[in-house]
């Protein structure tokens, strides 16, 4: 599935941004490309498996990668970033707090399988930080519930809310790091403060918008 927005930005001149999405994995996660129709320069977002799709929809659409924005550390977002690092050379970016499930030795996941073994990340994210590619330039919100350190990237009227928001859901908080009231916190004062045209991107499922979540999510319905 592959869309692209045009977005007027403020200084009244517009640009078209590159969405593609490819859901991977055996949990359906996910993983968006991102570039800019102008530059041609693009991110990764959450690379959790199936590297070979996500290479071939690269090169599809001709973009030169500069960073994998991973929105938390779960295995299913991260899963098939060693073979997409290696494939890109791109920077590695994580939310300093969930930087822990990068790492060089393998472990078993709450799910019961491995992290691959990992080099450490380029860059160490934290809230109010930007991710620019090209003309693009992405806010890090730091939304933390989900896990610790989990991000949501909000940008040119769309935001990638990795695992905090869904369409009608949100992200557990059962794991370890996990936490219901932060999560629902991160959700009220970093999400809903947002335009109801905003349209997410989620970690999972369909695409939806801020004001479809505010007037129809049965957890943050109105907010």
């Amino acid at each position: 599935m592959s869309s692209r927005l045009v977005i007027c930005r403020a200084n009244g001149k517009e640009c078209s941004v590159i969405v593609d999405t490819v859901v991977v994995g055996p949990f359906a996660a996910n993983c968006y490309i991102v570039g800019s129709e102008a530059t041609r320069e693009g991110m990764i977002i959450d690379p959790g498996a199936d590297a070979a799709r996500i290479i071939e929809t690269i090169n599809r659409q001709g973009l030169d990668i500069k960073y994998i924005v991973v929105t938390h550390g779960h295995v299913d977002h991260l899963g098939a970033l060693k073979e997409v690092r290696e494939a890109t050379g791109a920077e590695v970016c994580i939310h300093v707090d969930d930087s822990r499930f990068i790492r060089e030795k393998p472990a078993t996941t709450v799910f019961g399988d491995r992290y691959p073994s990992l080099s450490p990340p380029d860059n160490l994210l934290r809230g109010g930080d930007a991710i620019d590619v090209g003309d693009l330039h992405f806010l890090v919100l730091h939304t933390p519930g989900h896990s610790r350190g989990g991000i949501c990237l909000l940008g040119h009227g769309v935001v990638f809310s990795g695992d905090t928001l869904f369409n009608y859901g949100i992200g557990r908080t059962d794991f370890p790091g996990g936490s219901h009231s932060q999560l629902i916190n991160s959700i009220h004062t970093k999400l809903m403060i947002l335009p109801d045209s905003t349209i997410v991107y989620p970690g999972h499922g369909p695409k939806t918008t801020i004001g479809t979540e505010r007037r129809a999510n049965p957890f943050v319905h109105g907010f």
